[in-house]
C-alpha cells in the first residue's frame, strides 16, 4: 500500500499482483519499464518469477527492483544471480526509491 502510494504521488501508473504466478502474468500482458518483485510471496516465489522473466524473450529487457526482509549477502547474491537490476532491502527508503525507479527506468 505504502509503495503504491508513493508511486502514484510521483506519476507512476501501479499495476498489482498478489503473488509470483499472477505477477508473471501480468508482466507477460502489461509489459510494464518496471517491476517491484517481493520475494517472499505465495503461489511462486519471487526469485523464481524474476528467472521466469528474465529467461523469456519477451520480458528478458524489463527491469526488476527485488524488494526483501533479508538483508543477508548470500540473499543479495541470489537476487542478482536471478536476474534482478536491483536489491532493496527492507525497511524501505521511500525518500531514495523514487530516483532510484527513475534511474532504473532510464537505463
Amino acid at each position: 500500500m505504502l509503495l503504491r502510494q508513493v508511486f502514484e504521488f510521483h506519476g507512476y501508473e501501479v499495476i498489482e499482483a498478489g503473488d509470483g504466478e499472477e505477477g508473471c502474468r501480468t508482466a507477460r500482458l502489461e509489459m510494464p519499464d518496471l517491476i517491484v518483485m517481493d520475494l517472499q510471496m505465495p503461489v511462486m516465489d519471487g526469485l523464481t518469477a524474476i528467472k521466469a522473466l528474465k529467461s523469456e524473450e519477451a520480458t528478458r529487457d524489463i527491469k526488476i527492483m527485488a524488494v526483501t526482509s533479508f538483508a543477508m549477502k548470500a540473499d543479495l547474491e541470489k537476487t542478482v544471480e536471478a536476474g534482478a537490476d536491483y536489491y532493496m532491502a527492507k525497511p524501505l527508503n521511500i525518500r531514495e526509491l523514487p530516483e532510484i525507479v527513475k534511474r532504473l527506468i532510464n537505463q
